[in-house]
């Protein structure tokens, strides 16, 4: 007969030995620079700042496609100097967070982005023989030669930046 409160069955193992804490592999400091992750960050900063600046350049001709490329740009800059800068000042190793995991889930969602933006971009240059009609005698391209070869640089830096 077993006492009072007892059961048969053995308790349950104890989770830790099998579930250990999530490590940070990615270094804090100077030295994430010198990982994949700190160089992509890195050139994520440099194209995006660079798109933030071709894109604002323009006349902005078609408003609700290039609105999201900047939207795009500008959003992803200000998030990857926030994660830069947690491994920068070594705040990764304060906070308990799987960060190879979420650096995959940064570096994947900020692709998508990009990726999306860049094909907005791109179909705005596409349309840049389409005619604009201000008024019944006047009639121009909807971009200038000028903006369209700003349109095609920013192209091309939303795609760099997005791979």
């Amino acid at each position: 007969m077993l006492p009072r409160g007892a059961s048969s069955m053995p308790p349950p193992p104890n989770p830790a030995p099998y579930f250990p804490p999530p490590r940070v592999t990615l270094p804090s400091g100077l030295e994430i620079l010198r990982t994949f992750s700190g160089a992509v960050i890195f050139l994520e900063i440099v194209f995006g700042t660079i798109v933030w600046i071709l894109v604002a350049s323009t006349q902005i001709p078609l408003p609700l496609l290039q609105g999201w490329v900047m939207f795009v740009a500008v959003t992803a800059w200000c998030l990857s100097i926030v994660f830069l800068s947690v491994f920068l000042f070594g705040y990764a190793n304060r906070i308990a967070v799987n960060w190879n995991q979420a650096d995959f889930i940064f570096h994947g969602a900020t692709f998508v982005f990009y990726f999306g933006a860049f094909l907005l971009q791109a179909a705005t240059t596409s349309l840049h023989y389409l005619p604009r009609k201000f008024n019944s005698t006047t009639q121009e391209t909807i971009l200038s030669g000028r903006e369209y070869n700003i349109s095609i640089a920013a192209s091309v830096c939303v795609l760099c930046t997005g791979v």
